[in-house]
């Protein structure tokens, strides 16, 4: 089967594979992808015959067989384990994956979808309709239920380009998706998964409600769920923010979480147990703000890179003459990546805007930093 898919992100980075609504392709991803993309390698695959794939097998399919669509993009990249996020019919994929392939699944994100979405009658109507008069007869019904009242008309130009996505499915690949969300039942086998799984509901969702996914929830053993305000099904699109930031605290941990990470990574474990040793009742709120706020928050944007916020922090620190933190981020900047060389330019590029006394003086750390061994850090 001649599913395509798109990759983003480092090489390097842990696995998150991304799963498209019935009738929608890797494009409806694009408000979560800068996000993502700068702490994971996102693997956006699409179902059979939608987002451009070569036209499909006939239906009817099955979720295992999707589900085996996504293996074999996998393997074919040769990846062994990774995370995956659904919404709809790809959270549907998600949770067979995970509890039928749990040795490869590190986390699961389920949005907007549920184990079971009879009557399979409804489905079967409607893969009978769309083989007779294409996936745009759809598109009107479709977006009244995708989208809260109202919101098309405060955003121009989505409306058009959600129907290019569905205009873009082949009939055949929708109808046979359809038919496999029609014969589904996956409650029986939701006790299996056992990763960490988060479920994300649209709290003005008619297709999947949240009571719904309550009831999905309930079944998978280590889960929690989160319910955005004024989103529909494609809650993704419609409040990207809340979205993207529930993905995140699941994935990636809360800021708390993510700062501490990031933090030992640039500035070492040793100093960071050791501030983290000497918080007390008086300053402990102040090192909970630093490492959520400074750390897990702007430090972890996707807007630069980590080298170039090293950069900048080194600059900043030489104009203010905080030499205490300029030791401590001249060994973080190192372990970004910095060489001596660069480093130097850089000091040199400050001088001529700070100065040249600050910029001697960080010299002079600079170059009791560079002698030191790392290894002692």
């Amino acid at each position: 089967m001649a599913n395509l898919y798109r990759i983003d992100g480092p090489a390097e980075a842990p696995v998150l594979v991304m799963l498209n609504s019935l009738g929608a392709a890797a494009r409806m991803w694009d408000p979560q992808l800068p996000a993502l993309s700068a702490r994971f390698r996102v693997i956006r695959i699409e179902h059979r015959g939608h987002g451009g794939s070569l036209p499909p097998a006939p239906g009817p399919y099955t979720i295992a067989e999707l589900a085996a669509d996504v293996l074999g993009v996998l393997d074919e990249l040769g990846v062994e384990s990774f995370s995956v996020c659904g919404l709809s019919l790809g959270g549907m994929v998600a949770m067979w994956l995970a509890a039928n392939r749990p040795e490869r699944v590190e986390s699961l994100v389920v949005a907007c979808s549920a184990a079971e979405l009879g009557p399979a009658s409804g489905w079967q109507e409607r893969a009978a309709a769309v083989r007779a008069n294409g996936t745009a007869s759809l598109g009107q019904t479709l977006l009244g239920r995708w989208f809260t009242p109202g919101f098309l008309e405060s955003s121009p130009g989505l409306s058009d380009a959600v129907l290019g996505m569905l205009e873009a499915a082949s009939a055949e690949g929708y109808a046979g998706c359809c038919e496999a969300i029609g014969a589904m039942d996956l409650r029986p086998d939701l006790g299996r998964i056992s990763c960490p799984t988060l479920l994300i509901a649209g709290a003005q969702d008619p297709v999947t409600p949240p009571a719904k996914m309550l009831e999905t929830q309930q079944l998978i053993p280590d889960s929690a769920m989160v319910v955005i305000a004024h989103a529909s099904h494609l809650a993704n699109i419609e409040r990207p923010a809340a979205f993207t930031d529930a993905l995140l605290n699941h994935l990636a941990g809360l800021p708390a979480r993510r700062g501490d990470a990031v933090r030992r990574a640039v500035l070492g474990d040793a100093h960071v147990n050791r501030s983290t040793g000497q918080a007390n009742a008086f300053n402990s709120g102040f090192v909970d703000m630093i490492t959520r706020y400074a750390w897990g928050e702007v430090w972890t944007r996707p807007g630069l890179d980590r080298k170039t916020r090293s950069a900048i922090t080194l600059a900043v620190l030489t104009a203010l003459g905080h030499h205490g933190e300029l030791e401590l981020h001249l060994r973080g900047a190192i372990r970004n990546g910095w060489s001596e060389d660069e480093i130097a330019e850089m000091l040199m590029h400050t001088a001529v805007y700070a100065g040249v006394p600050a910029a001697n003086a960080a010299f002079s750390v600079a170059k009791r930093i560079l002698a030191e061994d790392p290894a002692a850090w």
